[in-house]
C-alpha cells in the first residue's frame, strides 16, 4: 500500500525505494488530497506496477490488474474536472474507489488501515490514514510540520476545518510516556512526528486564527491585519518569510471572512 504518489519523474526513485522493503507490486494507492504532488505519479506507478505483475494480476478486486486508486469522492471529482482547478491527470491515474462517509476501512497486510475524511480542512478532499496495528498516522497537508499550513479556499479548505482535522489527528494518536514516543504521525511534508508535535501545530493555529478573528472584530481591514503582523512570533519556528506569513494570514482572514457556498 502506497500512501500518495510523487511527481511522475519521481516514480521511479520512489519504487526504487519500495523495492528495498518488498518485491511485491503495489496493489493498493490512497491519495489524501488532490494536491499534484500527492496524485502526480498516479498513472506511473499504476503502469509500473501493472507491467511489473503481469497481465491478470490479481489486485484488489477480481478480475482487476492494475493497483486500485482510493480516496474520497471530492478527489475524484476534481480530478475528473480539472476546469475546477485540479491538476489534470490521465485516466489511469484517477481514483477506481471512491468514499464518501465519513471514514472506510480496508484490511492490507494484515492490519486494519482506516480512512478518516477532513472536510474543508487544507481541502474538501483530505484523508487521513490510520494504520491501526502499526500505529502509525499519515496526514497528508492537514498537518505540515516546519511550515505554516496552506488553507486552500478555492478548493474548499478552510481554517475552522484545519482545527477540527488537527484536532482528529490528536484524538486517534496515542502518547507513550510523558507525552513522547507511541503512534508515529507521518506528514505529506517534512519530518516524522508524534502528538506533542501535531498539539503545538494545532495550538498555533488557533492562536493566529484567534488573533485575526479578533483584529477582524475591532474593524481591522486584511492590510492593516497583516501590518499588525499576528503570526510574528511563530514566523522563525515556521521558516516563514514575511510573504509566506502574508499568506498565511490572508488565508485564515479570507476564511473566517467567507460566506455559506464559499464566496467573500
Amino acid at each position: 500500500m502506497l500512501v500518495d504518489t510523487p511527481p511522475a519523474t519521481l516514480v521511479p526513485q520512489a519504487l526504487a525505494e519500495i523495492r528495498k522493503l518488498s518485491d511485491k507490486p503495489v496493489r493498493y494507492i490512497i491519495n489524501t488530497s488532490v494536491d499534484p504532488e500527492h496524485v502526480g505519479g498516479n498513472a506511473a506507478v499504476v503502469g509500473a506496477s501493472s507491467a511489473r505483475a503481469g497481465a491478470g494480476a490479481p489486485f484488489a478486486f477480481i478480475g482487476l490488474d492494475r493497483p486500485a486508486i482510493f480516496a474520497h469522492e471530492a478527489v475524484l471529482n476534481r480530478l475528473s474536472n480539472p476546469g475546477s482547478g485540479a491538476p489534470a491527470v490521465p485516466a489511469a491515474g484517477l481514483p477506481t474507489t471512491e468514499y464518501f462517509q465519513p471514514s472506510m476501512d480496508l484490511f492490507v497486510n494484515g492490519e486494519a488501515v482506516v480512512l478518516y475524511h477532513q472536510p474543508a480542512a487544507h481541502t474538501d478532499g483530505d484523508s487521513l490514514v490510520f494504520f491501526r496495528r502499526s500505529d502509525v498516522i499519515s496526514t497528508g497537508d492537514v498537518f505540515t510540520p516546519g511550515r505554516y499550513p496552506a488553507i486552500d479556499l478555492a478548493r474548499g479548505g478552510s481554517v475552522t476545518g484545519l482545527i477540527a482535522g488537527l484536532t482528529s489527528i490528536l484524538q486517534l494518536a496515542v502518547p507513550e510516556a510523558f507525552e513522547s514516543g507511541g503512534t508515529q504521525i507521518v506528514p505529506g511534508h517534512g519530518r516524522i512526528c508524534e502528538e506533542t508535535d501535531v498539539a503545538e501545530f494545532r495550538d498555533m493555529v488557533v492562536i493566529v486564527r484567534d488573533r485575526v478573528r479578533d483584529l477582524m472584530g475591532k474593524g481591522r481591514s486584511l492590510e492593516a491585519i497583516k501590518m499588525e503582523k499576528p503570526s510574528r512570533d511563530y514566523d522563525r519556528e515556521y521558516h516563514a518569510s514575511q510573504a509566506d506569513a502574508d499568506r498565511f494570514v490572508e488565508s485564515i482572514y479570507r476564511s473566517l471572512s467567507a460566506k455559506p457556498g464559499g464566496r467573500s
